[in-house]
């Protein structure tokens, strides 16, 4: 017997007309229908072009998380110096949610890094280390921003959500380390929600990627695989080419060893390369192998990471 398919829910992050020539096919919802899928919908802004469609997936049945977003001049992810601005934005959210009648099924917070300093550090890399350093004594900014996130955590919680969390992969190793050092020098949040999704992208690590998703994997209650195309727009990044089908597939599979919660970034770039009608008799069947030696490498060095993180929370 074929195994189940997973739960799959699809990151979609595109400005408001590309977002409404999206969906004008009635196939893009047709096909999430057929696969049982979620959209994790970026708002990228509060208009009625957004609201829109949110109401159109709303109809049809497909279940849409907030995926929260900020303007870019903002930091566009949530880290540890915008916690006013998340707080300003979810209150802005919830009116632009009562006053267009919208249901959510969530409510996403993407913690990465400030995009202005990911700008800076691809600008002018050999500057980095000194701009990083004053960071190590920002313990008391980080306590704070974590106090203020957990009560945005509490209140949206309070209004009937459950809060999702996209994570950079490296948090698991600060956590078990019991460390806030990564925390304090790039500014993403180690944060209690109630699904955390790893965000193991193998396009940006070829040909590393499987090695990735062997060693995080186990970690992961929710993984995310991807870049089949899109993403915000950060200058100065070298462009990658996106999954094709034979990596998504592995990716795919590779993920469902550990989880039956799949996350694919992203909606558009699948649809661009016609990758939801293939996924809809797609072959789940987890193949029977062993990790690569690359993955064994990054272990090795997982460990020592963890290591030199304990060791630096213990001086911090």
């Amino acid at each position: 017997m074929a195994p189940a398919p997973p739960r799959l829910t699809f990151f979609c992050e595109l400005e408001a007309g590309p977002l409404v020539a999206l969906f004008a096919d009635p196939a893009v919802v047709e096909h999430l229908l057929a696969l049982r899928a979620s959209v994790s919908l970026g708002v990228l802004d509060l208009g009625p072009e957004r609201a829109a469609v949110v109401r159109r997936l709303n109809d049809a049945g497909v279940p849409v998380i907030a995926w929260q977003l900020l303007p870019r001049a903002e930091g566009y992810w949530f880290h540890l110096g915008n916690a006013p601005q998340a707080e300003a934005r979810y209150e802005a959210f919830r009116a632009w949610t009562a006053g267009h009648g919208l249901r959510w099924d969530g409510v996403g917070l993407d913690i990465e890094p400030d995009i202005h300093d990911m700008q800076r550090m691809l600008a002018s890399r050999w500057r980095l280390l000194p701009a990083l350093l004053p960071r190590l004594r920002r313990g008391g900014q980080l306590r704070e921003a974590r106090a203020r996130y957990g009560a945005l955590l509490a209140r949206i919680r309070a209004d009937g959500y459950r809060v999702d969390s996209y994570q950079l992969p490296f948090i698991v190793d600060e956590r078990r380390a019991g460390s806030t050092l990564l925390q304090r020098l790039v500014g993403v949040l180690d944060l209690a929600t109630d699904r955390e999704v790893l965000m193991l992208y193998s396009s940006f690590v070829r040909p590393h990627g499987p090695a990735v998703s062997w060693s995080y994997g186990p970690d992961a209650r929710s993984i995310g695989v991807g870049v089949t195309g899109g993403g915000v727009d950060v200058p100065g990044l070298i462009e990658v080419p996106p999954l094709d089908w034979e990596e998504f597939a592995r990716d795919l599979r590779l993920a469902r060893r550990w989880t039956e919660d799949l996350h694919v970034f992203s909606l558009e770039g699948c649809v661009r390369q016609g990758f939801l009608a293939r996924l809809r008799d797609f072959d789940w069947t987890v193949l029977d192998e062993a990790p690569p030696a690359s993955a064994r490498r990054l272990d090795r060095l997982r460990r020592l990471a963890s290591r030199l993180l304990r060791f630096a929370g213990s001086q911090g």
